[in-house]
């Protein structure tokens, strides 16, 4: 079975790097196949705790070669969330890949493992809207979130900002998921590039 490598992530860095610099990227290390698929990026600042500068995905199988050179640069550059990632800010990111597989019915809203899955859910607010979000697997876990505080934080990623109630909770419909990522920060990048293609990369941004 196909896992996320280190190959996807140097893939997305070099699909930003060359977004700015005009270069063509280069051929992807890894082999084709589909996947539903995840792309990340955190900005890592003065030894802090990363944060989140994008995070964009699908979740529905891609071809794993367009699908990443495609939200490599949707979620720097188009997550509604953040500003676009600047040039300069490319050698404090780093990037995971994620991976979605085994896609399973929760019988509760309550029925998954914190760190283990991730969910999409969905559900019709009071007013007839239908709604759905999702969050990775590793979400709850480094928010430090209950699973309790996990739904109805994914309530509100889902656009819906009224009361929530036990018996709201008890018709959400939860589709969990596992999934096999990898994170590299743009220091290991550059390392990989400078030996496995002798120079480091150039972020001279192209007019």
């Amino acid at each position: 079975m196909v896992g996320a490598s280190k190959d996807m992530a140097v893939y997305c860095f070099d699909t930003l790097v060359a977004h700015y610099t005009g270069d063509v990227v280069p051929a992807p290390g890894f082999e084709e196949g589909q996947f539903p698929l995840f792309v990340t990026w955190k900005k890592v600042l003065n030894g802090g705790e990363p944060r989140l500068r994008g995070c964009i995905g699908t979740l529905e199988a891609r071809c794993l070669i367009t699908g990443f050179k495609d939200y490599a640069l949707t979620s720097a550059l188009r997550d509604r969330r953040f500003p676009p990632i600047q040039a300069r800010e490319i050698p404090y990111l780093e990037c995971t890949v994620s991976l979605l597989t085994d896609y399973e019915s929760a019988s509760s809203y309550l029925d998954w493992e914190i760190g283990k899955h991730g969910m999409i859910l969905e559900f019709t607010d009071p007013e007839s809207v239908r709604r759905s979000a999702t969050y990775l697997p590793e979400v709850a876990a480094q928010e430090g979130w209950t699973k309790v505080e996990t739904v109805d934080s994914l309530v509100r990623k889902a656009g819906y900002m009224g009361p929530l109630t036990e018996s709201m909770r008890r018709k959400f419909r939860i589709t969990r998921y596992q999934s096999s990522l990898c994170t590299m920060h743009y220091s290991e990048y550059a390392a990989y590039v400078k030996r496995i293609r002798g120079a480091t990369p150039l972020l001279t941004v192209k007019c």
